[in-house]
């Protein structure tokens, strides 16, 4: 179980942090909807950087001129660049010791779950392709986060993930 006041991870079941001594399973706090809207705005700057870079990149290597197909070509492989960059990017940091993404880790929230306890990466892959449920329904799977006990995306209930301050 994560220590919701250290940040350290302890056995499951147990009732006291072995780094702070608190009582665990008390005082979890969950991130809220603007804390996780600032921080997925921190991630979607940062993986634009990237896949512009990386078309950036493509477009020079390839040498692709102005004309209509070597836009559209540039533009998939910017598409594709972006899909496969984002899905590595929110799983495996989800999924890693830190617990978050870049923008978590800058407001202090991780991802969690039910229990506390650090996620798999198959449950990380879960929580994303979740996210297109969560973005179909007019954002109301995101939106869900302001109504939901456990402030819980439909992604987070989806996937049985929590997002927490750390």
């Amino acid at each position: 179980m994560y220590c919701s006041k250290c940040g350290i991870q302890n056995p499951d079941g147990a009732k006291f942090c072995s780094g702070c001594g608190s009582q665990l399973g008390m005082g979890t706090v969950y991130a809220g909807f603007w804390k996780r809207v600032v921080a997925i705005l921190i991630d979607n700057t940062i993986l634009a950087i990237c896949t512009i870079g990386a078309i950036f990149v493509f477009a020079i290597g390839g040498d692709l001129g102005s004309t209509e197909t070597d836009q559209l070509i540039a533009g998939m492989f910017g598409y594709i660049v972006n899909l496969v960059l984002s899905w590595l990017y929110f799983t495996l940091f989800e999924s890693s010791s830190q617990q978050a993404t870049l923008g978590k880790m800058v407001l202090g929230i991780v991802v969690t779950d039910l229990s506390g306890n650090r996620i798999s990466f198959g449950r990380a892959n879960g929580r994303y392709w979740g996210k297109i449920a969560s973005a179909i329904i007019l954002l109301f799977g995101f939106i869900m986060v302001s109504f939901t006990q456990k402030k819980q995306a439909l992604h987070d209930i989806m996937a049985g993930t929590l997002v927490i301050k750390k």
